[in-house]
């Protein structure tokens, strides 16, 4: 896959993100972890004094980040961790890959500390339960 092409795919996905938080997606911090036949990606808002979490549902956000993960002709090559940011109207893409981080091993820690890393000590705010939800606790 040349360049051009993951450009445009990147594009894509922050039209997507765009649409997903309403419009500006100016402070968007969307963090995924993939794998063959799954992805993970928590979307995420810098809103000033607080960071917002974005429900997922009802979208074609899966479709893309799939899109740029087979996007890559090597499959050795595949990245396990994007982050994907945008900023002063450009976005800013970082990948790692399985020898840098595991994701086939679920770890909540990792997502936390790339927000930490992100957005420091600032509130995150999660959508209430929907009705009828309930919270599994272990």
């Amino acid at each position: 896959m040349n360049n051009d092409a993951m450009g445009r795919f990147l594009n894509e996905l922050g039209n997507e993100l765009a649409k997903i938080v309403g419009g500006n997606p100016e402070g968007v911090f969307l963090y995924v972890e993939i794998g063959e036949g799954w992805v993970g990606p928590s979307i995420f808002k810098d809103e000033g004094s607080l960071v917002r979490y974005y429900d997922l549902s009802g979208n074609g956000l899966t479709d893309i980040l799939f899109d740029i993960w087979y996007a890559g002709d090597d499959e050795s090559k595949r990245w396990s961790v994007m982050e994907y940011s945008i900023a002063a109207g450009k976005f800013e893409v970082t990948f790692k890959y399985p020898e840098e981080v595991d994701v086939t091993k679920p770890d909540r820690e990792r997502r936390r500390a790339a927000l930490r890393a992100r957005f420091g000590d600032k509130q995150v705010v999660y959508p209430s339960m929907r009705e009828g939800a309930f919270e599994l606790k272990s």
